[in-house]
């Protein structure tokens, strides 16, 4: 499903922290957003007093997520994180969270907290793995982290950029007034924006915006960031800047597209690689939301439970439960016309993670010709978070995936879920997800 509704009054906050919208959805040109039906009803179901309420208690509760395990280890002096000249405490924050290199994105967009630092002479740098999203500028004051907490979704902190005896991250509660919005699904979350920018990288927000994710027309991405890598006969926004706002169309062209190099483009002293792979984007897109739409189905299992009303098989619950499954096994994915590849050697990077089948088979390998994944369900079923699901959640997800990947439910939008897609789907899930119930022992009940 597509982003077509014209968005009332621009909607892009100028003290969003942009590495952040660059996580989940980069500043697309454009002057639209999603309906929504074209986003799921979760998005038109907000969570009035939910940070505060006893069963979330978002700022109160204990948290368990990587950044804190980190700062515990560096004051216990397990860990060390090391300041170097180049780009401070960033390589260290990389190593110490395990987020690759090869993940880099460049946003250009002149947009957040630490925005005046930021164009496209000097990009933000945002790496990613499953559950930590980096952002770095040059010469910018601070590292700042976005952090999927198990259960309480996004945390955000920030790191000094300057040589500390002991240097610890700093929680900032305030990226809220951003971050936990219509498009993050009423929960702390990731942020997609995506807008058409100027020549000095601030965001043409009169304009409007997008909030892309997979479901989106691939024409629609990355304005507002850096793009290199192929992509055929395929146009999207990145790379380009308006220098003409009354034929801002014409931003868009053979200098912008297909880039494999940007060199000459900026100076990429200072950072730690000169790419900002496509491979990357299109994963980190689809993350963002999977990421928003785990911690939505949590939130509102525990606040249902609280008030004795969870109810999985009919109602609001059950709705969340569907929506979630049917963007986890990609039903609504905007299929590629032609060929992706990446430049930084992201995609290799990824795959190899795992897990893998006895067939060598893996959620994590990228198909990038016909669409994002080889076999279509994500590889999110294997985060923290979605392990940290309540039980009965879990089984309810797993109950309605069976009913698609079965073919038992056969609504017509379930119809480009080929037998063989389902069939390697359940096979591999049975090897690698050890929580399944009894149906996905028998793939051979697909059909």
């Amino acid at each position: 499903m597509h982003s077509d509704k014209k968005r009332g009054g621009g909607g892009f906050e100028r003290t969003r922290p942009a590495w952040l919208v660059a996580s989940m959805a980069p500043i697309i040109l454009g002057a639209l957003v999603g309906t929504a039906a074209s986003m799921g009803q979760l998005t038109e179901r907000p969570l009035a007093g939910a940070l505060a309420h006893p069963a979330i208690g978002y700022y109160t509760r204990p948290t368990h997520d990587l950044v804190a395990e980190l700062n515990r280890h560096i004051q216990d002096g397990d860990v060390r994180v090391s300041f170097d000249e180049g780009t401070g405490y960033l390589r260290s924050v990389l190593d110490a969270l395990h987020v690759p290199v090869e993940s880099q994105m460049l946003v250009m967009s002149k947009t957040g907290v630490q925005g005046l630092y930021t164009g496209p002479a000097n990009p933000r740098a945002i790496f990613f793995n499953d559950a930590v999203t980096v952002g770095y500028i040059r010469g910018a004051p601070l590292v700042e982290i976005a952090v999927h907490d198990p259960e309480q979704g996004v945390l955000f902190y920030t790191l000094e950029q300057k040589p500390q005896p002991r240097p610890l991250f700093e929680r900032r509660p305030a990226c809220l007034s951003c971050h936990q919005v219509y498009s993050t699904l009423h929960v702390p979350g990731m942020v997609a924006r995506s807008v058409f920018v100027a020549p000095d990288g601030l965001p043409l927000s009169q304009f409007g915006s997008y909030d892309p994710d997979d479901r989106t027309l691939f024409r629609q991405r990355w304005g507002g960031w850096y793009v290199t890598g192929t992509h055929g006969s395929m146009r999207h926004m990145g790379n380009a800047i308006v220098t003409n706002v009354e034929k801002r169309e014409t931003m868009i062209s053979e200098s912008t597209l297909n880039r494999t190099s940007l060199d000459g483009v900026f100076d990429a002293r200072g950072y730690v690689s000169a790419h900002s792979d496509i491979a990357a984007l299109m994963v980190f897109q689809h993350q963002g939301h999977m990421t928003n739409l785990i911690t939505r189905v949590g939130w509102d299992a525990r606040l249902a439970a609280y008030d004795h009303r969870g109810d999985l098989t009919g109602g609001p619950l059950r709705d969340a439960v569907h929506e979630l499954v049917d963007y986890l096994l990609f039903v609504d994915e905007e299929p590629l016309t032609a060929a992706i590849k990446g430049t930084a050697g992201f995609a290799e990077k990824f795959a190899a993670q795992g897990p893998a089948d006895s067939r060598g088979r893996s959620l994590r390998q990228l198909d990038l010709e016909h669409r994002l994944l080889r076999y279509p369900c994500s590889y999110m079923v294997y985060s923290t978070a979605f392990g940290a699901l309540p039980i009965d959640v879990r089984r309810a997800i797993y109950g309605r995936m069976w009913d698609v990947l079965s073919g038992r439910d056969t609504s017509p939008k379930y119809a480009r879920l080929s037998e063989a897609d389902r069939r390697a789907v359940v096979e591999i899930l049975r090897e690698t997800l050890h929580d399944l119930p009894d149906d996905f022992s028998a793939p051979d009940r697909v059909k």
